[in-house]
């Protein structure tokens, strides 16, 4: 266990880890983020009934990343087990228990414009065809591809949370939600899917998407983990990157999956499943997906499983308001990521989704990435605004403004990438 007070250090984290070869990149110098005492003020009068001050978040104990069975976990070897362990348990209590691939699966390409964006992409629309029992589900896979690149590119998927003119495949329409265009201009794919085409965000009808067509129409009680939203939009990304495996055009080794907010959550739930993701892209996914729960700052446990029941498994809700009892915390699905590259992107307004507990959620993992020779990341070492941090395979930033994806978020995933898969 990892023992927390209320001004937590970076001692616990680093007696844990052998600090191996690797290197700690800072960008830039000055003292550490704080929340701005207005925006705490403004946070508090909005929502009375939660916690966004600091003084107030007390001693917690965090599960140990390195205890199996017994003994403690000293090599990359003996992580695999103690690994799939954490998968089961985050199954079993959070995320559900979602099958892998269908009967039947296929991909048609119902669009293919080798000039798209004045000559720079290659716009390849896909239909992703499952098939289980006799029951079908459909949804589009949106993919740009770098023209002015040689040999495959490597590519970021979005899961789009968002409307879909968000992902506009016509381009007629731009968001810095998914800015297309950018991350073309620096070489790399980019991919969209509908979240809402998989699962309804509706606590009445999530089924009615990719669940129903596992569980067909069966009125009977589901197990108290069986899979909710966030796991089948995660089962979602990874029929993309089956479809990916396919495409001679796309870097198979080199894709990161990306969400934010509850797209997130769930590109951290996809990532834990599919070792196949080789960068993972969490932005501002708080509770239950980048921030520690047991810090009980922002939102709760309690309150997301009361304003979205949809999303994890029924037996998640028995941790409303005892977030000690939960047997994983959220430096444990970080730690599923290693040995590949996971970054978290947090937003100076958006203290409902806890910035310092999404950082520190890559601090604790540092025992876990310690065994491939990363050094730890500190806690009394979060980052300055605007100011990323880059530790070996983890990287973080904090930036102004509220709970958005925008173009300067994807520009510090796409320099993470550029280090990362050594541009």
């Amino acid at each position: 266990m990892v023992n927390m007070g209320r001004r937590s250090s970076g001692s616990a984290v680093a007696l844990a880890c052998a600090v191996a070869a690797g290197s700690a990149l800072v960008i830039g110098q000055s003292a550490g983020w704080q929340a701005k005492p207005d925006v705490v003020a403004r946070a508090a009068k909005s929502r009375p009934d939660s916690n966004f001050d600091e003084a107030r978040v007390g001693a917690y104990t965090l599960p140990d990343l390195l205890v199996f069975k017994g003994s403690t976990v000293r090599s990359a070897e003996a992580w695999r087990p103690r690994r799939a362990e954490i998968l089961d348990l985050f199954r079993d209590h959070v995320y559900g228990r979602s099958p892998g691939r269908p009967e039947r699966l296929r991909f048609e390409r119902i669009e293919e414009q080798p000039n798209a964006m004045e000559g720079a992409a290659t716009l390849t629309r896909v239909a992703v065809l499952s098939t289980q029992a006799g029951r079908d589900h459909r949804f589009e896979l949106t993919v740009f591809l770098p023209n002015r690149r040689s040999g495959p590119a490597p590519l970021f998927l979005l899961l789009n949370n968002r409307p879909a003119s968000n992902t506009d495949p016509t381009r007629k329409e731009k968001s810095e939600f998914w800015p297309a265009e950018q991350m073309i201009a620096r070489g790399y794919g980019i991919a969209a899917v509908e979240t809402s085409a998989l699962a309804p965000d509706n606590a009445r009808t999530f089924r009615d998407g990719i669940i129903r067509m596992f569980e067909g129409e069966s009125t009977a009680a589901r197990p108290d983990n069986a899979w909710g939203a966030v796991a089948a939009w995660a089962w979602g990304a990874r029929r993309a990157m089956d479809y990916f495996e396919t495409d001679a055009r796309i870097d198979r080794t080199r894709i990161g999956v990306v969400g934010h907010s509850r797209g997130g959550k769930t590109s951290l739930w996809a990532g834990a499943e599919d070792e196949r993701f080789t960068i993972v892209v969490s932005n501002e996914s708080g509770e239950s997906g980048a921030a520690l729960a047991r810090r009980t700052f922002g939102e709760t446990i309690a309150q997301i499983n009361t304003s979205f029941p949809h999303w994890f498994t029924t037996r998640y809700k028995t941790y409303d308001g005892r977030p000690d009892a939960l047997p994983v915390d959220q430096h444990m699905l970080m730690a599923l990521m290693a040995p590949r590259a996971v970054y978290a992107g947090s937003a100076d307004e958006d203290l409902w989704a806890d910035p310092r507990g999404e950082y520190l959620s890559l601090v604790h993992a540092s025992p876990v990435f310690a065994l491939w020779g990363d050094p730890p990341m500190t806690a009394g070492a979060m980052p300055p605004l605007s100011q990323p941090l880059v530790v070996g395979r983890r990287g973080y930033h904090v930036r102004p403004g509220t709970h958005n994806l925008t173009a300067y978020d994807w520009e510090r995933f796409a320099d993470f990438a550029d280090r990362v898969w050594k541009k």
